[in-house]
């Protein structure tokens, strides 16, 4: 009797495993849905929900950036500049294999209060080597800006590269990447990020019909060195045809502008404010970057050619430009990687427990003066020590020499120079010998704690 009511209890739970494993589950709809069991780990500290069965996989991504910055040694004439601190990024992206073929992504900023929207993707990678995604996304154009912010050598990135380098546009995207090979063409329309452009974007849709514009981007990547684990070479090119946006407060205007690779001085000395007849630009770039085990590379040419309508005010050509070239070495054996898949760099290989420290060195110019445009010029010398403290964790110093010459005053706002009589002055025409140079030099020394989960 005991035997069979033993095997009566195990024949009943295992009937009720079954139904229990049958038991269809409806979603708040009312419809019947699949479901899966998923793992939950901390990969290197980032939250992933896996599926043991399917390919299903979420997981989340938080970044954290906290900077401070000094300013010193600028020269009496010049507007005051404003040490100060800031929260540089405060992301949250959330990001889902949803089957072996399709991928999506979200991804906002809450810096200082500030709610931006960043990448918002759908991805197919059905197609062995290819990838083709829509949404809002960087445009593959350049290295340093497609280099997420946890893994740039520097604080920031380089003028040239916030001048003239496109950053995130809704559009469409075709990659192909292969051994040697790497290859890039979308499609791409206006910038949302903000309240502010989608704001300019209805309005000019509304009130003038303004097309939304659109813009070309190409780029093709060559390496040598696929082959090799500790080494790698990366030779690229691209190029991006770009018309009038309704993104922009004013359509039809072309504007160049960066601040000396800070955030925290607001101040843009090069500027080529607002010209008026805009009809498209044609930006290009070259590029050149690698990496031996602790030591890794970069260095990139940047130029736009602006052209306008036959009857603007100034119908030539405009072209502005800029170069950098940076290094950084890591001290404790560490090694740098590279990401073949996105082609750029990723997180290091720490050579000990504690971490490790990566020194940096960086030259930068850019150049946004071009016929009657008076936009300035500057240069920059950063000197850079990373401690990276794990997978994590990593904090920076930076210290930079920033040289503007004369004609970087802000379109028109800033001082560059005493006159005649020893007066400050915001035109670049008069200004007079003691400092007959002009422009406003000055130092800095800024740091930044970044957690990353």
């Amino acid at each position: 009797m005991r035997k069979l009511i033993t095997v009566f209890v195990i024949a009943l739970v295992a009937a009720s495993a079954a139904f229990a494993q049958k038991a269809a589950k409806y979603n708040q709809y009312g419809v019947a849905v699949q479901s899966d069991v998923l793992d939950v780990e901390a990969q290197d500290g980032i939250l992933v929900m896996e599926s043991p069965t399917s390919k299903y996989k979420m997981w989340f991504d938080v970044r954290v950036q906290t900077d401070a910055a000094v300013f010193f040694g600028a020269p009496s004439y010049a507007d005051k500049i404003g040490n100060g601190v800031s929260i540089r990024r405060a992301r949250f992206a959330v990001k889902g294999q949803v089957d072996e073929n399709w991928y999506g992504e979200f991804d906002m900023d809450l810096a200082n209060g500030l709610v931006e929207l960043k990448d918002a993707i759908l991805r197919y990678t059905g197609v062995p080597n290819l990838e083709l995604q829509v949404g809002n996304f960087k445009e593959n154009f350049s290295l340093q800006r497609n280099t997420t912010s946890r893994y740039l050598q520097f604080i920031e990135r380089p003028m040239v590269c916030s001048a003239l380098a496109p950053s995130r546009h809704v559009g469409i995207n075709a990659k192909y990447a292969k051994d040697w090979i790497w290859a890039s063409a979308g499609f791409f329309g206006p910038e949302i990020a903000g309240s502010e452009e989608w704001g300019y974007i209805a309005d000019n849709n509304k009130d003038f019909g303004y097309n939304a514009g659109y813009s070309l981007t190409g780029k093709v990547v060559f390496r040598p060195l696929y082959k090799m684990e500790d080494a790698s070479l990366h030779i690229g090119g691209a190029v991006s045809y770009r018309t009038p946006k309704a993104s922009q407060e004013k359509y039809g205007m072309y504007r160049a502008s960066a601040r000396n690779s800070t955030s925290i001085n607001r101040k843009k000395y090069i500027d080529t404010d607002d010209l008026p007849g805009y009809h498209h630009n044609l930006l290009w770039t070259v590029e050149l970057t690698g990496h031996w085990k602790g030591l890794r590379y970069e260095g990139a040419f940047m130029q736009d050619v602006v052209s306008f309508k036959p009857d603007a005010v100034d119908p030539t050509p405009k072209k502005f430009w800029g170069w950098y070239a940076q290094a950084g070495y890591l001290l404790f054996g560490g090694s740098q990687r590279y990401d073949a898949n996105g082609g750029k760099y990723t997180k290091i290989k720490p050579g000990k427990k504690w971490g490790d420290l990566e020194l940096c060195a960086r030259y930068e110019y850019c150049n946004l003066t071009s016929g009657n445009v008076w936009g300035g010029a500057a240069q920059a010398y950063t000197v850079g020590l990373n401690y990276w403290v794990t997978n994590n964790v990593k904090m920076q110093l930076n210290y930079q020499f920033n040289d503007n010459d004369r004609y970087a005053n802000g379109k028109g706002k800033l001082f560059v120079g005493n006159d005649v009589n020893g007066n400050p002055t915001k035109d670049p025409a008069k200004v007079a010998a003691p400092t007959g140079k002009g422009g406003v030099d000055y130092h800095m020394l800024a740091v930044r704690f970044e957690i990353d989960f």
